[in-house]
């Protein structure tokens, strides 16, 4: 055995076998007090000439005191003093002891059940207004604890202010908390080297327990049905109070959790804010210079005397600016939509026109691709916007047309279900993993698969996603190797209203 725990267990049986003299004086001194005044009330008695009557109504009047003050115990042997000073002193035969008289067992009787019903309602009494004045002290600390919780520093790790709230407030020697949200186990007090992991190991094993050899209360830490933590303490605290200084706790660390996800979300909000900004004056920065770009290249397609690769020069400036132009469009509808600052229309859109008008926007990225379309119903309507719409379906016919193998067909279809429209794309190329399927609508993801075959940004399905969301509507993914790859987008009939 260590020495430290040899020196403790010494200083235990120490402490225990002082504490035991201690009462047994105490025990001892009460009961020598009840019997002097017995016999300082026998003198006083014998000297005044009393009869027994008026003596022994004294005697009953000391020992309850004596039940009531000391305890049963006291109180028996005070009455048996009493007794002995009766049938000495006042029963004749005086100075002689008759204990086989009636009326000595009748008065020790009488002093024994009025020392013990005393004694019981005394100490029921006293347990009471113990008990009140701990839970009454407890409530106080709770509140304190409550109203000290709302104080703390959100910014910080809120284990070590916590812990260190709950040893000073209810003066414990030590407490420990373990946060299972950010994995560490805060400690205030000291704990030995093979306690460091209490508050862990109790929420490992999911018990609630209670060690009153080293009265520690530990206790795991639920919000809800979900476990958030663990509570070790040590001191003297009853179950009831354990119970609910771990529900406080918890609370306060479900409070922390909740005010670190807003900070997150705000700061996420701020970022999108800050992007969406960027977005729009980049796009709008590139406008001016590309509208130049443009009108510089039509007007050297009109000035004729051109020589062949003079021509292709104009044709590939022409080409490489429409496609500049298309990507500046994408980045300013991908701003407003972002900023829910752009207001949809809500005009009346034939789907096979809808579809013809894309399909004649990408006739050029469409060369090497058969198109087979297919509208089941040519009076087929929705309500939207017809510029977002049209836009979202030229980038499914775009993606299909970069990531299909040549001379395989594309497929464009458009039908109602129940209440919504719905239209796809289809065509076979490399199939997308289905770890991909979500994260190809968010903003700059591209598909590693994928992304080999052609140049891209990775902004076209995220802003299919948004003006999708922003009719109400939803676009999702389907593809393997030996079907293909189809996108969807569905659309409410009535516009999302």
């Amino acid at each position: 055995m260590p020495v430290w725990h040899r020196l403790g267990a010494m200083r235990l049986t120490e402490f225990l076998a002082n504490r035991e003299v201690g009462r047994r004086l105490q025990f001892l001194g009460e009961s020598l007090l009840g019997c002097w005044v017995i016999a300082l009330l026998t003198f006083s008695g014998y000297v005044l000439h009393f009869n027994p009557a008026p003596v022994g109504f004294l005697f009953l009047i000391v020992v309850v005191c004596e039940a009531i003050l000391c305890g049963f115990w006291q109180a028996s042997i005070v009455s048996l003093m009493a007794c002995a000073c009766l049938d000495y002193f006042f029963y004749p035969p005086l100075w002689t002891f008759n204990i086989d008289d009636p009326q000595d067992w009748v008065a020790l009787g009488a002093f024994e059940i009025s020392a013990m019903l005393v004694s019981r309602l005394s100490s029921r009494e006293r347990l009471n207004s113990r008990e009140a004045r701990l839970q009454r002290r407890a409530m106080e600390q709770l509140y304190e604890l409550s109203r000290s919780t709302l104080l703390i520093n959100l910014h910080q790790p809120p284990g070590p202010q916590l812990t260190h709230l709950i040893q000073r407030i209810f003066t414990a020697e030590a407490a420990a908390i373990f946060d299972a949200t950010s994995g560490r186990c805060d400690r205030a007090g000291v704990w030995k080297d093979d306690e460091q992991d209490l508050a862990k190991e109790c929420f490992l094993a999911q018990v609630d327990d209670d060690d009153r050899s080293t009265r520690t209360a530990r206790r795991v830490l639920r919000a809800g049905t979900n476990s958030i933590g663990a509570l070790a303490v040590r001191g003297d605290l009853s179950p009831l109070v354990a119970d609910a200084l771990a529900s406080l706790t918890a609370v306060t660390l479900d409070r922390c959790v909740t005010f670190e996800k807003e900070n997150r979300i705000e700061a996420a909000h701020q970022g999108e804010r800050l992007r969406a900004a960027v977005l729009d004056s980049l796009a709008h920065a590139v406008k001016t210079p590309l509208t130049a770009i443009q009108a510089a290249s039509a007007g050297l397609a009109e000035v004729g005397a051109l020589n062949g690769p003079q021509k292709d020069l104009v044709a590939l400036i022409d080409d490489e600016s429409g496609k500049l132009s298309l990507l500046s469009n994408r980045l300013l509808l991908t701003a407003k939509l972002e900023a829910q600052d752009l207001s949809l229309s809500k005009d009346e859109i034939v789907i096979s026109e809808l579809v013809a008008s894309a399909l004649s926007q990408q006739r050029g990225r469409m060369a090497g691709h058969p198109v087979e379309v297919s509208v089941t119903d040519p009076s087929l309507r929705v309500r939207g916007d017809l510029d977002l719409l049209s836009m979202a379906l030229t980038q499914f016919l775009d993606n299909a047309a970069k990531y299909s193998f040549v001379g395989t067909a594309v497929k464009v279809m458009a039908r109602e279900s129940h209440s919504e429209v719905l239209i796809s794309v289809h065509n076979f190329g490399p199939a997308i993993p289905i770890t991909d399927r979500e994260k190809i609508f968010q903003r700059f993801y591209r598909s590693e698969a994928t992304a080999h075959l052609a140049a891209g940004t990775g902004i076209g399905l995220s802003t299919v996603k948004m003006a999708a969301e922003a009719h109400r509507g939803h676009v999702w993914v389907v593809s393997n190797a030996q079907e293909g790859t189809t996108f969807f987008l569905a659309l409410p009939q009535n516009g999302g209203k």
